[in-house]
């Protein structure tokens, strides 16, 4: 018995050492379960043109890039119905899906709305504190929201129009009055300006019903049109082209798909970056990497002067070297 006991003790001896070793040797592997883990995104666009494509893409080749197979996609576009942006966004959540990218403001001021649990990222968002209605707003949304803004630096904006049209006289600006963020930019770009000197008009129209009426007026006042980043009239560029160029009246755009349907000249982000600067953000918080209440708005970091050589030969504009031609 004694030497029954003898080796007992010894195994449990040689087996707690062996335990020790252990614990300087490479760790084992992690269990599985996380690798093996899928997602489903839910993506609300808040309307179909160049620029919000642009961004959702870059959102999802970031994620396809990162995941493969582990992660799919529930889009829909809420075609500039605002109230759709709503219905898509309480499905999303009915769905449980894993995290929601917002694209445009409407989109994140529905998804916003519809849940507190869920992680939502925006995007094409211009400014969040004005989105989301935060007093103060510091940086940082907090809860369930963060994401990334389109805004372009308006003052330099401001100072490309007296760059380009120094003669001018009076500036339009031309906005969709149900989007908060294009009434922030142009009360922003109009402040900018008339301390340069020039008499600014606001122009706000409801919709692209009304949009072709309040434009013709703006023209008929405006010696040069300033319209900023805004979904409506992005889809609708073609209507401003058509009485614009005719007029001989130039407008100055708040980004590059807007540019490339009735600009002359812009200061615009690249929209696809945007959207895979916000796709990394997304994969960081499915894996666990950051926890959104404490991710701030990210920002894009390079902007790019251009212009649209058609628009700028049919009325006579020459821009300094440092633009470059909308492609």
């Amino acid at each position: 018995m004694k030497n029954l006991r003898k080796i007992l003790a010894l195994a449990v001896c040689l087996g707690i050492a062996g335990s020790l070793a252990a614990c300087g040797a490479t760790p084992a592997p992690a269990p599985s379960g996380d690798a093996d883990k899928t997602y489903t995104v839910g993506i609300i666009q808040a309307v179909q043109h160049e620029a919000l494509d642009a961004a959702t893409q870059g959102f999802r080749d970031v994620l396809t890039e990162k995941l493969g197979d582990k992660v799919t996609f529930d889009e829909q576009n809420a075609q500039g119905d605002i109230p759709t942006n709503a219905t898509i966004a309480n499905g999303l959540v009915s769905a449980n899906v894993d995290l929601i990218l917002a694209n445009a403001t409407p989109s994140l001021q529905a998804a916003a709305a519809a849940t507190g649990e869920i992680p939502v990222l925006g995007t094409s968002v211009t400014e969040y504190g004005v989105a989301l209605n935060i007093t103060d707003f510091s940086g940082t949304v907090g809860g369930n929201v963060s994401g990334t803004s389109d805004l372009a630096p308006l003052d330099q904006q401001a100072a490309m129009i007296q760059e380009i049209f120094p003669d001018a006289k009076n500036v339009g600006l031309l906005y969709c009055s149900a989007e908060p963020n294009s009434l922030y930019q142009v009360d922003t770009v109009k402040a900018l300006l008339e301390d340069m000197g020039y008499t600014c008009t606001m122009y706000p129209f409801a919709d692209s019903n009304d949009l072709a009426a309040i434009a013709t007026t703006a023209v008929g006042a405006s010696d040069v049109i300033y319209v900023p980043t805004d979904n409506t009239v992005a889809s609708n560029t073609g209507i401003i082209d058509n009485i614009c160029r005719p007029a001989g009246v130039p407008v100055m755009a708040g980004e590059k798909g807007i540019c490339a349907g009735c600009g002359v000249v812009t200061l615009s982000i690249d929209y696809y970056d945007l959207g895979r600067a916000t796709g990394e953000m997304a994969y960081k918080i499915l894996t666990g990497e950051a926890d959104i209440s404490t991710m701030p708005i990210e920002y894009a970091p390079n902007f790019t002067k251009m212009y649209n050589a058609e628009i700028c030969e049919a009325l006579g504009i020459t821009v300094p070297d440092d633009y470059t031609a909308i492609s």
